[in-house]
């Protein structure tokens, strides 16, 4: 058993692009990354992937939440106690969340509405603020993108139709791990390109068959993205990566989802804050 054809050039190019301008509701992202590419000397080829940050892809959607403007809820304010957030935050967490998985104090780890467990629900406040927003308004807050599959391949036909060519487009964003420090950069949504590549099937130097060898793809270009983008305010949110070949198909994050009954972590025992809580 196999998955798709895929290939993995000895070298891979992890390009940021130039001059980004910051990027407002209703702005066609699309034509912007077109100018940036021709400012960074590029010219899109073949199994190309750009790797976008969700902020961008937020940002665009108009996903601006002025947390001034929020409703607090008994629950919110309670769980705010807690763990010590801002209530305004927990409330927007809460409505962004499926589940609660972990809290503690100065923690809220959620199941988010696209299924990644991850702090906050994936809720940005940095770099968050609309550029037209009226004085005293907020402090604001950015939603992740409503639907980053979708997002992707809307953005992935743009950038054919402007270049003509079959093109691979990664919304990407950084998660936490529950055992491991650090975060590191993942899939959130993914169009023209693989999400996982399923290595099963294949033989090792020896000649063994690989039996459990699924490899998230999508995941790993968008961690090695985050390498050139940075995190801070480098303003390099949209990486170009060149050096794989995959076949022109159809393909999402949710794929990399894990099933809820085959999602270990979910089972594990909960702390009693997080069940009085859930």
């Amino acid at each position: 058993m196999t998955g798709p054809s895929i290939e993995c050039a000895e070298q891979l190019s992890f390009t940021a692009l130039r001059e980004l301008p910051l990027i407002e509701a209703g702005d066609d992202l699309a034509a912007t990354l077109g100018n940036a590419l021709e400012r960074t000397g590029i010219t899109l080829r073949a199994c190309d992937v750009l790797v976008v940050a969700s902020k961008l892809i937020s940002r665009a959607e108009g996903r601006f939440v002025d947390l001034g403007a929020l409703r607090i809820s008994s629950r919110a304010r309670a769980i705010a106690r807690r763990v010590e957030l801002d209530p305004r935050v927990v409330e927007l967490v809460l409505d962004e969340s499926v589940e609660i998985s972990r809290l503690a104090r100065g923690v809220l780890i959620t199941r988010n509405r696209h299924g990644v467990v991850c702090a906050n629900a994936g809720v940005d406040l940095s770099n968050a603020r609309p550029s037209g927003a009226a004085a005293g308004s907020g402090p604001w807050a950015l939603r992740l993108p409503e639907a980053p599959d979708h997002s992707a391949e809307r953005l992935r036909r743009a950038l054919a139709e402007q270049s003509g060519v079959p093109v691979g487009v990664v919304i990407s964003d950084s998660v936490g791990r529950p055992f491991r420090l650090g975060s590191v950069g993942i899939a959130l949504g993914v169009a023209g390109m693989p999400a996982l590549w399923d290595q099963r099937g294949r033989s090792d130097l020896f000649g063994m068959k690989l039996e459990h060898t699924l490899t998230a793809l999508a995941d790993q270009v968008a961690t090695a993205a985050e390498l050139v983008a940075g995190q801070a305010a480098e303003a390099r949110a949209v990486v170009h990566v060149r050096g794989l070949r995959f076949p022109n198909e159809e393909h999402c994050a949710k794929e990399l989802v894990r099933a809820p009954d085959l999602d270990l972590y979910a089972g594990l025992p909960r702390s009693r804050e997080s069940d009085e809580s859930s």
